[in-house]
């Protein structure tokens, strides 16, 4: 309790709401092998907690979403393990090559950002037919990423179970689960030193879920048209930590996941506060005052009002910000909006 009111003075004292502080999430051991079959009926699943339920990716900006989600995470010496429940009364998916746009069905998608700089990250999307994405991106979009769905998962486990009948407008549905297994051999070529976290490390890591607005034509599903513009409605997005906009490529205001080799069941622990989130929130608000000034003259400027004691390094091409934080540290950001500390 103490630290949470430290964190919340911390964040009032630089415009950041205690509201806005991401999810996070404490991930036990698994105490045996779970079997990915989409059931979520291994005993270690019902040991481990759910998250929050989603919210749409604006947060309170927009209603709570028509359907329930929600996710549990385990993990071993081998794998990371996510499994989510989707409320859903009309399940359908058409895709079924890998690596296609999966969220062009209704799916399932998972974001992981190992070492929490903003930079080499990893997503993953999932239909209701087992149809997967797996991709790298080297930094978000907003600087320029290159998106690499060349890197395949390999040893990726996934399996889904349909609660209902799939693609059959004639019945409700109830729901569908997902259950997947991350490898660390794959996950760590991003991850500091190369390796799987230890006990108390965290990664920043999020979840979304994309619905289409639905209608039945001649026995089929297919999206809903705007008869106003002859196109279909755009897509629900629903996620665990909202992002404040649309727009899942922000990994700074992903959700905190907290490792403990703590079995799972045997001992409630909860995951510490990020004291130094606040410093990188405002790292990200500088970073994009500096990209708006460079499209409006031209140029980087090295002097921007702050609450914190800010040092500015320009050139005509680039920037580099660095501020000290609450911790001590000295954080910096750079204008492909990577964040770290030495």
């Amino acid at each position: 309790m103490k630290s949470f009111v430290m964190l919340f003075l911390i964040l009032l004292a630089f415009g950041v709401s205690a509201q806005d502080y991401p999810e996070s999430y404490m991930c036990y051991k698994a105490g045996a092998d779970i079997n990915i079959d989409g059931l979520l009926s291994d005993e270690e699943w019902s040991k481990a907690k759910w998250t929050s339920k989603f919210v749409d990716i604006e947060g309170d900006k927009k209603p709570k979403p028509k359907y329930k989600t929600r996710v549990k995470m385990l993990w071993d010496e081998n794998y990371f393990y996510v499994a989510a429940e989707l409320k859903e009364p009309h399940i359908w998916a058409k895709l079924k090559q890998r690596d296609t746009v999966i969220f062009y069905d209704n799916d399932f998608e998972v974001f992981i950002d190992p070492q929490g700089d903003n930079h080499r990250y990893y997503e993953f999307e999932i239909n209701a037919l087992n149809t997967i994405w797996d991709l790298m991106l080297a930094k978000p979009y907003r600087d320029g990423a290159p998106a690499i769905n060349a890197w395949d998962i390999k040893g990726l486990k996934s399996a889904v179970k349909i609660y209902g009948t799939l693609n059959n407008p004639d019945d409700k549905d109830k729901k569908w689960t997902v259950e997947i297994a991350f490898p660390w051999k794959v996950l760590r070529e991003c991850a500091y030193q190369r390796r799987k976290p230890k006990s108390g490390e965290q990664w920043r890591v999020n979840f979304s879920r994309v619905n289409w607005e639905i209608e039945v034509k001649n026995g089929k599903y297919h999206k809903k048209m705007n008869p106003e513009t002859g196109k279909v409605y755009p897509e629900y997005n629903w996620v665990w930590s909202p992002q404040g906009v649309i727009a899942m490529h922000q990994p700074e205001t992903w959700g905190y996941v907290e490792f403990t080799d703590e079995i799972v069941g045997e001992k409630e622990l909860t995951p510490r506060i990020d004291e130094d989130y606040s410093a990188k929130i405002e790292l990200i608000r500088l970073y994009n005052l500096e990209k708006k000034m460079y499209k409006k003259y031209g140029k980087y400027f090295n002097k921007i009002t702050s609450n914190y004691a800010v040092l500015i390094e320009t050139t005509s091409k680039q920037f580099l910000i660095s501020i000290q934080a609450a911790s001590g540290k000295t954080w910096f950001i750079n204008h492909e909006s990577k964040i770290w500390t030495e």
